[in-house]
Formats: C-alpha cells, sequence, structure tokens
C-alpha cells in the first residue's frame, strides 16, 4: 500500500513540475508582445512621459513608443530586466533593413541598443521610422530662417 501512495505523490509531483515548466517557457515566448507590460515597465522608467502609441517588434523583444510630444522612446527585454530610454532629437540614425520589413537603426547615445529591428509588416516599420524622423531634427535646426523677399512672391 505504502508504495503506492509513493507512486502517486511521484507522479503528482511531475505533473506539477510539467506545469510549471510548459508555463515558464510560455512566459519567456511572450516578450513585449503584452503591451501592458510595456506600459507599465516604460512608465516606470519614465514617469513623466504620456505614451500615445507602441508598435512592438515581430520577435516582441523590443517596443518603440511615440510619445505625447512627438518625442519618441525604446524599450528592450534584457532577459532579466528591460532596458528604457527616451531618444534625443538628432541622435539616432535610420536605414531600412534588407527585408523591408524593418529599420536599421543606430543609437549614437547608446550604442550597445543599436541594430536592425524587424516588424511584422512594412507599414509597421514605415511607421516607426516615421515617427524617428520627426524626432531625428534637433529643435534648433527646425527653426526656418526668415522670408526674405524672392521673385517668386512677386517682390
Amino acid at each position: 500500500m505504502s508504495i503506492l501512495v509513493w507512486c502517486v505523490i511521484f507522479a503528482i509531483v511531475i505533473f506539477i513540475a510539467f506545469v510549471s515548466t510548459r508555463m515558464a517557457a510560455q512566459d519567456k515566448e511572450d516578450g513585449l508582445h503584452d503591451t501592458g507590460l510595456a506600459i507599465i515597465e516604460f512608465n516606470r522608467a519614465f514617469p513623466n512621459e504620456a505614451i500615445r502609441q507602441l508598435q512592438a517588434t515581430a520577435n516582441g523583444q523590443a517596443v518603440f513608443v511615440r510619445l505625447h510630444d512627438n518625442k519618441a522612446g525604446f524599450m528592450r527585454n534584457m532577459q532579466r530586466h528591460y532596458s528604457c530610454h527616451v531618444i534625443e532629437p538628432g541622435r539616432v540614425r535610420v536605414l531600412s533593413s534588407e527585408t523591408g520589413r524593418g529599420i536599421n537603426i543606430q543609437f549614437l547615445d547608446a550604442p550597445h541598443q543599436s541594430g536592425t529591428f524587424e516588424f511584422a509588416s512594412a507599414k509597421e516599420a514605415s511607421e516607426v521610422s516615421l515617427w524617428l524622423l520627426g524626432n531625428y531634427v534637433a529643435a534648433p535646426d527646425k527653426v526656418l530662417p526668415p522670408q526674405s523677399s524672392t521673385v517668386a512672391n512677386g517682390q
């Protein structure tokens, strides 16, 4: 009788171990596809920044953040924590990837974050590149020179 009890206990322990490893593997696969988690983690790092929109990469390991004042932010899954930063205007270089569904980004302030980021579609990649384009030009460079008289305006 006692051998039967030990077999049942052993089977229960094996079942619990199997279920817990499956749950852990599922959490690892999720990455940053969960936008709620991305919002919480980014707001924990930057509590004074209001998020307008999020766009995750195809593998869910990175999220690009569009902020309220047309700035852009970036989050990357670093295994046990998330690396977040706000991209400063004029401190990023962007190129199209070879697949057309991604962008190659070079962060001048955080070179270790640079890389190629693939999205689910070319539309998502172009949208993120437009966010970065709006953030690409430094504020002093956005000021237009005063209008001068030209032949085009009849003066």
